[in-house]
């Protein structure tokens, strides 16, 4: 017995050494790899370029290189579909950067660097490990355009209230249940991507969001949708792929994505084409009622003379001198300065103009 328990202490310990040794060596690899070259092929010639966009998706990159928080030209930074975790320090220098792009990479949280871009407006964080923003979020408010898709978000990040600028927001294939009741802070909101989540109700709070251009509820469990002709500026609403069997009541411009939405569009755009007809009938009918009364008249002349007028009410005066001793066979009319007058208003011109004016939604990211 005693021999078997001597035996058994050095494993132990050698147990604990193997696992010494383990984190040794992993720590190691780590730092081989942090001074091992950084770039690889093509990136130094995009580093030098002095390009303001720069692209180093698709790299294998485990860190961004040193390189690029000394290059205060960029406007825009893309280093999808790597293996990113974090974001170095230097970062935070690039005070130029509009446009940052980190989609598909292994990030649990947002990169302390990035709340430093007091002038992004395009920040895209989609396909990552998220499951909340941090607060220090509300000191992007510059930013305009926010993707968090393909995340883990089960709640609604509030913080997003405090970007006073925000206007488009995509949260596409999370896993939120419900929105909060005072949504309708992000007055700037235009476009709301919310689709492939686990709503099972329609949001009611989506109904006071009057600004709302861009509605996408793809891909829910939502079985019965309000009335949202009462939306002003809905453009387009996706609903496909919901236990819903035909689309909602919306306002005549908006299109349609879903279930009996083509017939719907269909439906709307034959009504369109005979109101175009009737409009046009109208018109030619006018025309032709207008043609039939003969030419419009302008303006009334005003005849004023200066000359007497004779008894039969003519004036006296004459067109061209008389030679001596001739009389003149024409009667003429000698016109003053201003003798001349056209009533104002005898016709009117009306001039209608249709002005549209809209905004695009551009994608961009991974």
């Amino acid at each position: 017995m005693g021999n078997s328990s001597r035996k058994e202490e050095p494993q132990e310990e050698e147990g604990g050494k193997d696992e010494e040794t383990e984190e040794a060596v992993e720590k190691k690899q780590e730092e081989e790899e942090e001074e091992e070259e950084e770039l690889p092929l093509g990136v130094d010639e995009l580093l030098s370029s002095g390009d303001p966009v720069l692209d180093l998706s698709y790299k294998k990159l485990r860190r961004l290189p040193r390189q690029v928080c000394e290059l205060q030209h960029l406007e825009k930074l893309y280093v999808c579909a790597n293996r990113l975790r974090t974001l170095p320090d230097g970062v935070g220098r690039l005070q130029g950067l509009r446009l940052l792009a980190l989609d598909f990479n292994k990030m649990e949280d947002v990169p302390p660097p990035v709340f430093q871009l007091a002038h992004l407006t395009r920040l895209y964080l989609g396909s990552n490990r998220l499951m909340s923003l941090p607060p220090e979020m509300s000191s992007l408010r510059a930013l305009r355009c926010l993707w968090v898709e393909s995340n883990y978000f089960q709640h609604f990040p509030k913080q997003l209230y405090e970007l006073p600028h925000l206007r488009m927001l995509q949260m596409g294939d999370n896993r939120l249940r419900r929105l909060p009741r005072d949504l309708q802070r992000m007055e700037a909101l235009r476009g709301l991507w919310l689709y492939g989540n686990r709503f099972e109700e329609f949001p009611s709070i989506l109904l006071r969001m009057d600004g709302l251009e861009i509605l996408d509820l793809d891909r829910n469990r939502i079985s019965e949708f309000p009335s949202l002709t009462h939306l002003p500026n809905l453009r387009l609403l996706s609903y496909d792929h919901n236990p819903v069997q035909g689309p909602p009541p919306v306002g005549p411009e908006v299109i349609l994505v879903g279930e009996g939405a083509e017939e719907e569009l269909q439906a709307r755009e034959r009504k369109k084409e005979r109101r175009r007809q009737r409009e046009k009938e109208r018109e030619e009918e006018e025309a032709a009622a207008a043609a039939a009364e003969g030419p419009a008249i302008h303006g009334i002349l005003k005849k004023q003379t200066n000359g007497d007028c004779t008894p039969n009410g003519r004036p006296t005066t004459e067109l061209e001198p008389k030679e001596e001793g001739e009389e003149s066979d024409q009667i003429g009319v000698n016109f003053g300065e201003g003798d001349l007058e056209y009533e104002e208003g005898g016709i009117e011109y009306e001039r209608e103009e249709l002005i549209c004016e809209g905004e695009g939604f551009e994608y961009e990211g991974g």
